[in-house]
């Protein structure tokens, strides 16, 4: 049964429903399909246009299939859609029905033409906060492409085929038994994945080109201030990012935004992209940037074949997760190799681990994981950790938790199935050591998404793009605002004002031209 207050929120979202759905829940004999049933009853009663009818072929798990006017969407659910993913149901109801956030016609247009048949299952934890990204993002290209049929199977209720599968951590896309991606993704990224993996059909009309005064190319708050300020000053602007809010929409709690006393990271990039929309901003969203040519003017050549073209260029992607960048690390990632504690924590219950990085995310994840973990070894590049002192007290009161400082990481070891030991350096003797263990989770901060223009601007050693104090870059016309540029601190409020302080300069620097 629904709460109540859910069901009033969901209510008024259900009432305009135009076409008739039918929740079809396979026959199961497994103990949560009691659960499954009535969380469907409790939707139906929503709305006339939504019906539940038992039927089918009996499945081992409780087993859900969305269909629309009698006709089947792709949409599949294997297990019981709750927790984070209750979301992604009501979100695949309403997105069928033509309602919410859909993608543009340009991207539309580019999951239609992708080769099919496509068949797609992602394992889920209901407790992963990355899973319900994944999951939504193939839910939409399911119900967009005429041949395309997505599987959310919750792994804990599939425990069988997760072990024969050797899944190790989530969210984990296969296509049969071929795994095609694990970990945290969005539209933009899976399309290109897809795009790269089954081909393209071809397209009978060219792709968009774009013309702009200016471009920027990032979406979290740098490039929404950016966008907002230029726009504000009488320019024509579009914003292309992979999604709104950036590294933001991971971001759980932020208690440090001047006058906002607490918000979350979603919130936060619901409201950067309202803004966006209202300032009168072309928002192209979930679209990657394969190059920039330049010259008089900037074009921006994007992945699927759009074209950006403009005066100037504010580049604001960001920053994303570190690797190790030692061998063994990519073979493994999903497969002993993990970045979310979070997510992926659950899985390594009673087995050893490792947490590379000795900053706060690193210890936290240390302290974490020993909670549910036989032993947890944290390894630490530096001769001291960097955490806060807080932190550090807590993980050295752990008894089942040990602390290496002065360890350089060299190899992970596994057979491609599973991680057994890490390798690392002790950097005084160079002795070469290793542990024995199941699992290595990597948190050694990020790194700025500079590739794709590196060649054009200077950078430093880190990778981040060398600016003036106004954002200016080396190339005329190409500006650089945020965590991709060499600020000395990685801030929200801190990016927000470099990206209005570098729109601004732009702007100057057009108006002196």
């Amino acid at each position: 049964m629904l709460d109540a207050a859910l069901a009033d929120q969901l209510r008024p979202l259900f009432a305009n429903l135009s076409s008739e759905f039918v929740l079809v829940m396979a026959p199961s004999a497994h103990s949560a399909q009691g659960e499954l049933r009535e969380l469907l009853a409790g939707l139906a009663e929503l709305s006339p246009r939504l019906r539940l009818v038992e039927a089918g072929q009996p499945s081992p798990v409780p087993h859900l299939a969305l269909t629309r006017g009698g006709a089947a969407t792709g949409v599949v659910f294997r297990g019981v859609p709750g927790g984070h993913e209750f979301t992604s149901l009501v979100l695949a109801i309403l997105n069928a029905d033509g309602k919410g956030r859909m993608p543009d016609a340009g991207i539309l247009a580019r999951i239609r033409a992708l080769r099919g048949p496509v068949r797609l299952r992602t394992f889920v934890s209901l407790e992963c906060t990355n899973c319900p990204d994944v999951v939504q993002a193939l839910n939409l290209m399911a119900l967009a492409h005429g041949d395309f049929q997505h599987e959310m199977w919750d792994g804990a209720l599939a425990q069988d085929e997760v072990g024969r599968l050797g899944i190790q951590g989530v969210p984990a896309v296969f296509a049969g038994d071929q795994l095609l991606h694990v970990g945290k993704a969005d539209l933009a990224g899976l399309l290109d994945l897809l795009e790269e993996r089954l081909g393209r059909e071809a397209q009978d009309a060219p792709a968009a080109v774009h013309a702009v005064d200016m471009a920027v190319v990032g979406g979290g708050p740098a490039g929404a201030a950016a966008a907002i300020y230029a726009v504000r000053k009488g320019l024509k602007v579009a914003l292309v990012a992979g999604r709104i809010g950036g590294q933001v929409q991971d971001t759980l709690g932020i208690e440090n935004l001047i006058s906002v006393p607490y918000t979350e990271g979603p919130k936060l990039a619901a409201d950067l992209r309202s803004h966006l929309v209202a300032a009168g901003v072309q928002v192209l969203d979930n679209r990657m940037v394969e190059r920039v040519e330049d010259g008089e003017d900037k074009t921006i050549q994007l992945k699927g074949g759009e074209r950006v073209v403009a005066r100037q260029l504010i580049v604001a992607t960001g920053a994303k997760w570190r690797e190790l960048g030692v061998p063994g690390e990519k073979e493994h990632i999903g497969r002993g190799v993990a970045f979310c504690p979070h997510c992926d924590g659950p899985f390594y219950k009673g087995k050893r681990v490792a947490v590379v990085g000795g900053g706060n995310s690193g210890v936290e994840a240390a302290i974490d994981l020993a909670g549910i973990c036989t032993h947890v070894t944290l390894l630490e590049f530096g001769e001291t950790l960097r955490a806060d002192a807080v932190l550090q007290r807590k993980l050295k009161s752990l008894p089942n938790a040990t602390v290496i400082v002065n360890a350089r990481s060299t190899e992970v070891v596994g057979d491609g199935a599973r991680v057994t030991a890490l390798r690392y350096e002790d950097r005084p003797s160079k002795e070469q050591r290793s542990i024995e263990l199941d699992g290595v989770f990597v948190q050694i901060g990020l790194a700025p998404n500079s590739g794709f223009i590196r060649d054009l601007v200077e950078v430093n050693k880190a990778g981040e793009i060398v600016v003036d104090g106004r954002g200016r870059t080396s190339r005329s016309g190409i500006y650089a605002a945020g965590d991709v540029a060499n600020l000395p601190f990685k801030q929200i409020v801190i990016a927000m004002g470099d990206g209005a302080k570098t729109a601004l300069a732009a702007f100057e620097d057009r108006m002196r031209a």
